[in-house]
């Protein structure tokens, strides 16, 4: 006798649908030279994009002022909190307990960027650094998002629980990631689009989007261009 299982297939994910054309870019991590290339392509390809960069600026690669500065100056973009950000701020906030692991991961490139040499986790370095930023800066980092949304496409840094809409997450997924993440298809149709974890070629799974190919490491600095229905991947350096 024969027996039918009946298998409940997924649903197929929802085309792209954001309100606007969208240039995603990747983790930086203080490559100034590959950002500023990657603008200029991406502003040919689709100039009246809305611009999101994914966070991480900072940190590992040696140009990182340079790339807060050119962030900032930027006009109708999105930047992003990424982890590293999140960490620069701990150590602003306490250097003692805060400072080393930032150090660790690529806090002392970003002192370098600033001419701040052989530092050390503590009060002295953190005022030197707070010394040598633009007036501002240190504000306009704290006021930075943790995530950024437009129709069904969803900008994180590095993860978003797939069981919780995207504006109730906990800042900590946004920041650091999820288990479930990638691995559990969103059921509100909601595409991520995200970096923090370095991929050897941008791709699209099951809903995610995936940006960050390393550009501290490879030289190679990823954006994903985004309009109803399409999406391209543009990447520069290498």
């Amino acid at each position: 006798m024969l027996s039918w299982i009946l298998r409940r297939s997924e649903p197929p994910f929802p085309p792209l649908a954001p309100a606007d054309p969208l240039v995603v870019i990747g983790d930086v991590h203080g490559r100034d030279d590959l950002l500023e290339e990657l603008l200029a392509e991406t502003a040919q390809r689709l100039p009246q994009a809305r611009r999101v960069l994914v966070g991480d600026l900072i940190d590992r690669g040696p140009d990182s002022r340079d790339v807060l500065t050119r962030a900032r100056d930027l006009k109708d973009v999105v930047v992003l909190r990424g982890n590293h950000e999140e960490m620069l701020l701990r150590f602003l906030d306490a250097p003692e307990t805060g400072g080393e692991a930032w150090l660790r991961h690529g806090g002392i490139e970003t002192l370098a960027s600033f001419g701040i040499t052989d530092p050390v986790p503590d009060t002295a370095t953190r005022d030197a650094l707070r010394r040598a930023m633009a007036p501002g800066l240190e504000d306009w980092l704290r006021a930075l998002p943790l995530f950024w949304q437009s129709g069904n496409v969803a900008v994180v840094h590095a993860a978003a629980d797939p069981r919780t809409p995207i504006a109730q997450q906990n800042p900590q997924y946004l920041l650091w990631g999820h288990p479930g993440f990638g691995r559990v298809l969103r059921r509100d149709g909601v595409w991520v689009v995200h970096g923090h974890v370095i991929r050897s070629a941008p791709g699209r799974a099951g809903g995610v989007i995936s940006i960050d190919t390393g550009a501290w490491r490879t030289g190679q600095l990823t954006a994903a261009l985004i309009s109803a229905g399409t999406l391209d991947f543009l990447t520069t350096g290498g």
